[in-house]
């Protein structure tokens, strides 16, 4: 899986590199020596007399999905921004000279998000590479945003999660210069529907792609090593510098921030990913508001996955232990105990298991990981439902973080 922002600023310092090299000699250019007729010389003369623009032939009407592509692409594109990243922080340097160079820029792309200055990307557009490794370092100390009409301005970040990859940005421009684009659902998507794409591909601004839906519900593995759920999958073509993008319907409604590339060679292969807008919706909000996500302290632990798997567990996630005290011992949770031996009573002889949470908040639990991916979706005050198994049933156990705590028996 490949970050589709992060070619953009390799490119640009590999060729930093090279520009170091000496350059070659220039050669002279060599002209073939044909030897012609008369004949042939003369033909070349007329011809060279007539020479005139070809007449044009009459432009044929659009088809009405050209009209379509051509309306939403003219007014979205105002919504669509150029962000550059810069540091100084970080550096390259060359071995022959000791001579050290700042790191360059990397570029992606962001969408205009509400009237009031946001501007929606992806967190690794605004992280900047270890020159050394190509592992991410941090964020660039400086951001800069251009619009449609050729002119940058500052923007900070404001809201961060690293979980989803998503970073919200205010931009210091005049907000009658920033048009937000309409919000459209990702629930109601349908494979094979039409989608276009608009980013920075290679750092070529506005550039319109289109294609369809080709798969829903994918799970990515973003460059923080953490995973995305139900990412839509499309072929329209995502390359380096389009990460950040938004994923458009035929209406020009946002369904998607454009986020992965799946390809052997960094560019496009068809095979590209977007965060759901149900998600961004959502997250986005939540980061203004609070500039990070929080994942409400339940007080417990859980096994990790091969113990989990030698306790015969297939799905779900182990509780290990609850801390005395925590909202997870008042809802009534149980850990795993244990059995002393029968020859040796001081010797541990099994494991008993404890809760299995199964699903939450209706959502099914496969990973101790998905599980904290969906916790840190929850606002503080949220009420929080988990169905765990016990000892072969079914408990439906009720968080209230803010208020009285209840669990009951399905």
């Amino acid at each position: 899986m490949n970050l589709a922002s992060t070619g953009v600023g390799k490119q640009v310092r590999l060729a930093l590199l090279l520009s170091l090299a000496v350059p070659l000699p220039a050669q002279k250019y060599q002209r073939p020596q044909q030897e012609l007729t008369a004949e042939e010389k003369e033909a070349i003369e007329i011809n060279r007399k007539l020479a005139r623009p070809r007449p044009t032939t009459s432009k044929p009407a659009l088809s009405a999905m050209e009209a379509e592509k051509v309306a939403v692409f003219k007014a979205s594109r105002n919504s669509v921004v150029y962000i550059a990243s810069i540091t100084r922080k970080w550096f390259l340097e060359d071995n022959r000279t000791g001579t050290r160079y700042a790191v360059p820029p990397a570029s992606g792309t962001g969408f205009v998000w509400d009237n009031l200055g946001h501007v929606v990307t992806n967190h690794h557009v605004i992280t900047v590479d270890d020159p050394g490794d190509g592992g991410p370092r941090g964020e660039a100390e400086e951001l800069q945003v251009t619009l449609t009409d050729g002119k940058t301005y500052k923007a900070m970040v404001i809201g961060r999660s690293l979980t989803l990859d998503i970073a919200v940005l205010h931009v210091f421009a005049p907000l009658e210069k920033l048009k937000a684009l309409p919000i459209g659902t990702s629930k109601d998507l349908q494979v094979g529907q039409m989608v276009l794409a608009i980013g920075n591909p290679f750092g070529l601004d506005h550039t319109l792609t289109s294609g369809i839906i080709s798969a829903l519900g994918r799970d990515i593995l973003t460059g923080f090593n953490t995973h995305i759920s139900d990412a839509v999958q499309t072929d329209a073509a995502i390359n380096p510098g389009n990460s950040g993008g938004p994923l458009l319907d035929r209406k020009g409604r946002l369904i998607g921030m454009n986020t992965a590339i799946r390809s052997t060679t960094g560019n496009s292969t068809g095979i590209g990913f977007a965060i759901p807008v149900d998600t961004l919706n959502h997250v986005v909000p939540l980061l203004i508001a609070r500039g990070q996500l929080q994942r409400p302290d339940l007080g417990l632990t859980s096994f990790n996955a091969p113990t989990t798997a030698s306790l015969g567990v297939k799905h779900g996630v182990a509780v290990d232990k609850v801390l005395p005290g925590s909202l997870a011992e008042k809802a009534g949770f149980r850990g795993r105990s244990t059995r002393p031996g029968a020859h040796d009573p001081e010797e541990v002889e099994d494991i008993i298991l404890g809760d299995v949470i199964i699903s939450f908040k209706g959502h099914a639990v496969e990973s101790d990981t998905q599980l904290m991916d969906l916790l840190e979706l929850e606002p503080p005050e949220a009420t929080l439902e988990f169905e765990v198994l016990r000892d072969g049933k079914k408990v439906h156990i009720v968080v209230r973080p803010g208020g009285g705590i209840t669990k009951g028996t399905v």
